[in-house]
């Protein structure tokens, strides 16, 4: 599972986690995990335990609003706006510029412009999740409690229902 690491966004992010004394270093996986279903097959877990980062641009002022939910839930737009004011798609170039990760890397923490930050309730089902650590190689565990800490975000519901 651990190859060696070489992204400064997968530094930054373990140095925050150092620095915050989170238990669980980064972990470097071999195979790139640029979905929540690659993340969960390279980790052996099921899929709603990825933490998912999904990042919209607040069209009232350009800022970077990041959500993050459970990787077997869809992010409800609607639900989002509603608690953050209109938002627009975020490319590639403005979650790297916002962010300071690319697409498939970003982490909950450590960006280089801190976003709006909204936590899915539904991350709450498991004890221990998953989350990228700055790239799509990296990964780190916690427990939906420590996101809570480590991030500060409310934890809002802002997921589609679950499939019947």
């Amino acid at each position: 599972m651990n190859g060696t690491p070489t992204s400064e966004g997968f530094e930054r992010v373990t140095r925050a986690l150092a620095e915050r004394g989170h238990p669980h270093a980064p972990v470097w996986l071999t195979a790139s995990a640029r979905t929540s279903q690659e993340a969960a097959d390279a980790l052996g877990i099921a899929l709603g335990q990825i933490a998912k980062s999904v990042i919209f641009r607040r069209q009232a002022d350009d800022a970077a609003v990041l959500v993050i939910a459970s990787g077997d839930r869809r992010v409800d737009e609607k639900r989002v706006a509603a608690l953050t004011g209109a938002l627009a798609r975020a490319d590639a170039d403005f979650v790297k510029a916002r962010t300071g990760f690319s697409i498939g890397g970003v982490a909950p923490l450590a960006h280089s412009t801190p976003p709006l930050t909204l936590i899915d309730r539904e991350l709450f089902r498991f004890a221990g999740i998953w989350a990228a650590a700055g790239h799509p190689n990296g990964v780190f565990e916690l427990t939906p409690e420590q996101l809570v800490a480590l991030t500060g975000a409310p934890v809002v519901d802002v997921t589609k229902a679950a499939p019947a």
